[in-house]
């Protein structure tokens, strides 16, 4: 990031104001939503002070339409940005570009948090090399995402930064999102599960059933409630669910396409008669509250869990409105202990099992017996 921006910048910043740096150029839309964003989050926090990363030639243009907006940020140009089909080596090579800047930010503490729509794996990467991770054991953050559910929203993670992942992996994970809904959600205690094919001790693979093992006689202090399943995301049975990154992109995705399919089965059931649409008209409040309830921008904003510094991901095909609660999700993060939490969590599980190594205990059950339990 140009280091001759920087007193600019700062002497623009009013007293108190709580510093967010935007990719202004990520996603699928670029300033129309991110900017659009930004000044939907400012109306609810009106202390807010935005960082916008990207060509000014294009965000001048949005912010000129948002006095309130334009007021409260500064436009800190690059004519570089990361493509969302990008590869992250390429990406980290050039140091100048929209999201490389807006991470340098938060590094530097010119910004509290940084929100990107854009390429999920350059994120990551440049995150883990700008910001570092939390302590020396985290290999790279994992990706935290909310969840509907019946009782609001749960928290899932990891959703696909760790395709495949150890014990003590799942047990970080689970602090890690245990400290994220905290934050977030105001929980003192939340509950965790961990997702499996069963809620028996003798199913799932080795690791899942170690790390259950671990956080069962030996806690940390965290809320353990034990296995769940598939049908317990959505049934707020625990507050966070712990997996491998692979499962929980393959859950997020099946999620999000099953609730745009239930909403077009409903518009295509509604409009198949006069009489259906007249049903529509009458149940109409009732069938926006549940639409808001699935829909997946209504909790969109992902962090990733275990950098030095809060990074939220948006949806890449976000609109306005759900890039500005990926903004809120950072807002909540930066005005919390969360980084804090998650640093002393992770020392006592460090010290933990230096003091105490429990490796997966013997079971008598075949590895085919449990394959074949969990059908």
């Amino acid at each position: 990031m140009p280091t001759d921006s920087i007193p600019a910048q700062a002497a623009l910043i009013p007293a108190g104001a709580l510093v967010i740096a935007i990719d202004a150029m990520g996603g699928d839309h670029g300033p129309a939503v991110t900017v659009a964003g930004a000044a939907i989050a400012l109306e609810a926090r009106p202390d807010l002070f935005f960082q916008l990363h990207g060509d000014s030639a294009k965000i001048d243009p949005e912010l000129a339409r948002l006095p309130a907006l334009k007021a409260r940020s500064v436009v800190v140009h690059t004519d570089q940005f990361v493509a969302m089909d990008e590869k992250p080596a390429q990406a980290i090579r050039r140091r100048n570009t929209s999201l490389a800047n807006a991470i340098h930010a938060v590094k530097s503490g010119e910004a509290r948090a940084v929100i990107s729509a854009g390429n999920t794996g350059a994120l990551m990467a440049l995150s883990k090399m700008i910001l570092k991770m939390l302590t020396a054991d985290l290999e790279r953050p994992a990706i935290g995402c909310s969840w509907p559910n019946r009782r609001g929203f749960g928290t899932v993670l990891d959703v696909g930064a760790n395709v495949t992942s150890d014990a003590h992996q799942l047990i970080e994970f689970a602090i890690m999102g245990a400290a994220f809904h905290r934050a977030l959600r105001g929980t003192e205690k939340p509950s965790i599960g961990l997702l499996n094919i069963g809620s028996e001790d003798v199913k799932g693979h080795d690791d899942v059933r170690e790390a259950h093992q671990l956080l069962r006689e030996n806690a940390l202090g965290l809320n353990y409630y034990g296995f769940v399943e598939g049908t317990d995301l959505c049934d707020g049975t625990v507050d966070v669910i712990v997996t491998d990154g692979f499962t929980g992109n393959v859950a997020l995705k099946t999620a999000e396409g099953t609730a745009r399919f239930i909403k077009d089965l409903l518009k295509d059931a509604f409009k198949s008669s006069p009489l259906a649409m007249l049903g529509a008209l009458l149940a109409g409040s009732a069938l926006k509250a549940m639409a808001r309830r699935i829909d997946p921008g209504a909790g969109n904003g992902g962090p990733l869990l275990g950098l030095k510094g809060i990074v939220i991901k948006s949806h890449g095909g976000a609109e306005a409105r759900a890039f500005s609660n990926a903004i809120n999700v950072g807002v909540s993060l930066a005005a919390s202990n969360y980084e804090k939490d998650i640093a002393a969590a992770l020392a006592r599980f460090s010290q933990s099992v230096a003091e105490h190594p429990a490796p997966l205990a013997a079971t008598a059950v075949d590895t085919n017996i449990t394959a074949v339990a969990g059908q």
